[in-house]
């Protein structure tokens, strides 16, 4: 019997396969779905428009894969700090550095997600479903979990997780969509890399002071946090990448 993972054939069609996909990602978070055209996803990946539909058979279908990829992506990050061994306010304070740290590096995602909202504001049907499925449900699953348990254990105040969801990692989302605004306000350009690095800190330095009994070991887990994940290095130019105007 022939080992297909050590089939030349096999890899290399799983290689064609990625590198379509990972094309389509960046075309669909630059255009959306209804722009994106597959004559450049296939330029993009270095194959034929009919090898692109060998593998997906449609736009709709690779719109699809390309969703399930971005999506598993974010899920599989977000898990790995909510089952790091830590108390459960340090894990939530990692939480919300984690998700300030996607918003800024895995562009194509937030992208992708302002489409959707769009869609779906516009009452069309489209892959918020699989967003949901692969996303949102699992990761408000253990976030609704780990408030409890920091309740349960005394570490946290009693607090309503959503209360929590909504005052740390929306007000991440926030702060991005605003940048523009924030801009002409304060006359800085608060995605510029210190602004975020300060804006960071404080998102830490904020669940320290609100939602653990204990401020002062509050403050010292923020601290810790911060002291051992830094934030990583911002390219020049992201900005123009990211929350821009339709």
């Amino acid at each position: 019997m022939t080992d297909e993972s050590s089939n030349p054939q096999s890899e290399k069609q799983a290689e064609a396969r990625t590198k379509i996909l990972e094309a389509a990602l960046s075309e669909f978070a630059e255009q959306g779905l209804a722009g994106a055209r597959t004559e450049r996803i296939a330029a993009a990946a270095g194959v034929n428009k009919a090898l692109l539909y060998y593998y997906f058979e449609s736009k709709e279908k690779l719109y699809t894969a390309a969703l399930e990829l971005s999506a598993g992506r974010i899920r599989d990050a977000s898990m790995a700090v909510f089952l790091r061994e830590s108390t459960p306010g340090e894990r939530l304070v990692r939480t919300a550095l984690n998700h300030f740290d996607r918003v800024v590096s895995q562009r194509e995602f937030q992208r992708l997600m302002q489409h959707e909202m769009v869609r779906l504001h516009k009452g069309e049907s489209g892959g918020i479903d699989v967003i949901i499925k692969r996303v949102f449900t699992p990761l408000m699953t253990m976030y609704q979990a780990l408030v409890r348990e920091g309740i349960a254990s005394g570490e946290l105040i009693d607090v309503d997780w959503m209360q929590v969801h909504f005052a740390t990692l929306g007000a991440n989302v926030f702060y991005f969509m605003t940048a523009p605004v924030w801009a002409k306000v304060l006359g800085i350009d608060p995605l510029e890399p210190e602004a975020l690095k300060k804006r960071r800190e404080e998102v830490a330095r904020y669940i320290g002071q609100t939602i653990f009994v204990d401020r002062k070991h509050g403050a010292e887990v923020a601290e810790r946090v911060l002291a051992d994940s830094p934030m990583p290095e911002v390219s020049v130019g992201w900005q123009q990448s990211l929350w821009r105007n339709e």
